[in-house]
């Protein structure tokens, strides 16, 4: 039996595309918890909001978050309400397009 493939909401899509444009750090977590790690980290090196952490809990899993004006959120929350975060609208590409005059003679 085929199997059918999983809908991508669009509004995630804009989100992840919105974070690519965001400073990325990757960290291990070592003995801590992800959470844990990526906030030690955040106070060790004074990273200043909006940053993306990648926490890589084993080989295998790495955990991603976001940290904002507002705290330290999962990236995947941000991604589907990135318009909650004022530091990512700045960061929005344009959606609206100005019509371009060509000339014809």
């Amino acid at each position: 039996m085929a199997r059918r493939r999983k809908r991508k909401s669009r509004r995630r899509q804009e989100g992840r595309r919105i974070l690519e444009h965001v400073p990325q750090y990757s960290i291990e977590s070592g003995e801590d918890k992800p959470v844990t790690a990526a906030r030690k980290f955040i106070q060790a090196e004074g990273i200043l909001p909006p940053a993306l952490l990648l926490v890589k809990r084993n080989e295998h899993t790495t955990d991603r978050y976001f940290w904002a004006e507002k705290g330290l959120f999962g990236a995947q929350y941000v991604e589907e309400n990135h318009f909650l975060f004022p530091s990512l609208r700045t960061l929005e590409p344009s959606t609206v397009q100005e019509p371009m005059a060509l000339a014809s003679r």
